[in-house]
């Protein structure tokens, strides 16, 4: 099984911080048709996501089923499948002691994308992880897997790294979509 793991906030959806709440989650311009092309290629679709939130006491990890809920319902509406939805409660500063840890699963660490390859049998190195920060492309890196960054201006850091160079780079999730089928037609 090949995999698109894509980040969620500001990838995906649009970026509003610490957003528990599943009525102000939409989809990012493009990303319903994005997806569509690249489940032409039997992509499969998992969101992978730090939620500090949790740690830092903002919402409860109830709240994630909330969300996931909402936006498998938002990829249902555009004719698509949500294959798997992972994400870290967890930050060393957080105020909620069971998740203020350090832990293997916060990107950029690779935890969330090797635990959903061993879960669904996918191929990390088929795969692609799709993200609005250089945390994102180094969790993908780590895994093994291609990486594209989508440049909206998320990334304040720039710490740039071994692990923290993309395979490509896009404009928004359309664009990356279109980056990652030509470069499997390429291959072929």
């Amino acid at each position: 099984m090949r995999a698109i793991f894509l980040d969620k906030d500001g990838t995906l959806v649009d970026d509003v911080p610490y957003n528990a709440e599943p009525r102000r989650i939409t989809l990012c311009s493009g990303a319903g048709a994005a997806l569509r092309l690249l489940a032409r290629l039997d992509y499969r679709f998992f969101i992978i996501s730090n939620q500090d939130g949790i740690a830092h006491g903002y919402f409860g990890e109830d709240a994630m089923g909330c969300i996931e809920r909402r936006l498998a319902d938002l990829l249902f509406r555009e004719q698509l499948m949500l294959d798997g939805f992972y994400y870290c409660p967890h930050h060393p500063a957080g105020k909620v002691a069971p998740y203020a840890v350090a832990c293997t699963c916060r990107k950029p660490m690779p935890g969330m994308l090797q635990r959903a390859a061993r879960e669904h049998g996918i191929d990390l190195r088929a795969s692609w992880m799709v993200g609005d920060i250089l945390h994102d492309v180094e969790a993908g890196n780590r895994a093994g897997c291609r990486t594209l960054l989508i440049d909206k201006g998320n990334e304040t850091e720039w710490q740039l790294g071994p692990h923290r160079v993309p395979t490509r780079i896009a404009a928004d999730l359309y664009a990356a979509a279109v980056m990652i089928v030509r470069h499997d037609e390429d291959r072929q």
